[in-house]
């Protein structure tokens, strides 16, 4: 460690700070957000729309799960098609700019998954969405990680993350508007509707956001050296054909891939559970009012995780904090399915697995734009995120699938054994606190 690095450590996050680093972490959590807004209102009314779309109240419930799995698969590949995609453009076409262009992506998308006829209508919009989704995170963070100084970096990161939790909790009032308003049947279709919205943020963006000074002087050089004549790398090949890099992107392929199985193959399976021990005399309005206040508390545990992640982080080191997350992860998240068995227990497991899941996932945010250099830092995060959904893409069908032969409770033990994987890449895993930006 060297002489200067104690002192960046003891200063305090708000310490050079100016108006505008602030603008650019209120647009970032706001992109966030609304991104994972769109994800959830997918994630409570999956179940109500595939139904509408197979035919009606008499399908049997091992069939929606079914093809439930199914679209929520085709998402996750359009999420991380995108993230490649956009990665690769991010570095070379701006943060801001393809920032703009993925929220487009994903609010327009998710508008216009209310007008599916047919399931498999609703999986493309879904895919198509999952694109945008994949995309911007991989701006945002790197827009926020190369506008923050070092010792603000992690909590500001740790912060855009959290604000994920607001805007899954944005979605559980969506539904419980609306369900309010209209039966399961109908309000599914305007729930989508709603997610329109976040695409106003777009003008915020192109009016009052500009690169990072990191990005112009890198992108700056990249021209330098193409009208010099450089023959420059793939930046894909890059990360597996320079030494240093490869083992990050390695190393964050697999802690990505682990996350992405425990939230999309396992957490986002949370109404049907409840649906499931819910008194089937209940009225619709009031199962939906019960679901969408079980979820919010799920995503309150969730921005308190994320936070935790990043304070945990800064004071042990982004490995024993990975490390605390995965173990609390194949403990809670087990016993979440197995021991929900009515709406009090709901509330508090639901709070508890939000917790320790969005501890796990807020430290990528915080951790894989420390792994690469800054020409790389898009490309890198986007890969690491992204690629971990295709090779994880196929749980959420292949959790449907179990559940509808053995139930949502045993389909939820079997795949929470991953995390206990998670603890091996950790072992390996590089240590980046009190360490700068790699340039």
């Amino acid at each position: 460690m060297t002489a200067t690095q104690p002192g960046l450590q003891r200063r305090g996050f708000t310490s050079g700070l100016t108006g505008y680093h602030y603008l650019v972490l209120a647009v970032a959590c706001m992109g966030w957000a609304f991104d994972t807004m769109d994800q959830w209102l997918f994630v409570f009314v999956k179940e109500h729309a595939i139904r509408d779309l197979l035919g009606g109240s008499g399908v049997p419930q091992e069939e929606v799960l079914k093809y439930a799995g199914w679209v929520q698969s085709c998402m996750l590949v359009g999420w991380a098609t995108g993230g490649l995609i956009f990665g690769i453009i991010g570095d070379r076409l701006g943060r801001t700019r393809t920032m703009a262009i993925t929220i487009l992506m994903y609010a327009g998308f998710t508008g216009l998954s209310g007008l599916a006829q047919n399931w498999q209508q609703f999986a493309v919009l879904r895919f198509l969405m999952g694109l945008g989704v994949g995309g911007e995170f991989a701006a945002g963070a790197a827009l926020v990680a190369e506008t923050f100084p070092d010792h603000s970096r992690a909590i500001a990161l740790g912060i855009v993350q959290a604000a994920s939790a607001f805007g899954n909790i944005a979605a559980a009032g969506v539904n419980l508007g609306m369900a309010s308003i209209l039966p399961p049947e109908q309000a599914w279709r305007w729930v989508f509707a709603i997610g329109i919205l976040p695409g106003l943020l777009v003008f915020v963006i192109i009016l009052f956001v500009k690169e990072p000074d990191k990005w112009v002087a890198a992108n700056a050089e990249a021209k330098r050296l193409r009208a010099a004549g450089v023959k420059q790398r793939n930046q894909l090949l890059s990360l597996f054909t320079e030494r240093g890099v490869r083992k990050s992107t390695l190393v964050g392929v697999g802690l990505a891939t682990i996350g992405v199985i425990g939230f999309w193959g396992i957490s986002t399976w949370t109404p049907e559970l409840l649906r499931s021990i819910l008194d089937e005399g209940l009225s619709p309005v009031l199962r939906e009012r019960y679901v969408s206040l079980a979820g919010m508390a799920q995503n309150l545990g969730g921005f308190f995780g994320a936070l935790c992640f990043a304070a945990v982080a800064n004071r042990f080191g982004r490995r024993p904090a990975f490390a605390i997350a995965l173990i609390g992860c194949s403990i809670v998240i087990p016993a979440t399915f197995v021991f929900t068995t009515s709406f009090m227990l709901a509330l508090a497991f639901f709070f508890s697995m939000g917790f320790v899941l969005l501890f796990f996932l807020g430290g990528f945010a915080v951790y894989f734009p420390e792994l690469f250099p800054t020409r790389l830092r898009a490309t890198g995060t986007g890969f690491c995120y992204n690629v971990a959904r295709y090779l994880s893409a196929a749980f959420p069908a292949f959790f449907g699938m179990i559940a509808a032969g053995v139930g949502i409770q045993k389909a939820a033990l079997l795949l929470s054994s991953f995390f206990i994987l998670g603890l091996a890449i950790v072992y390996i895993a590089p240590e980046t606190k009190g360490k700068p930006l790699p340039e």
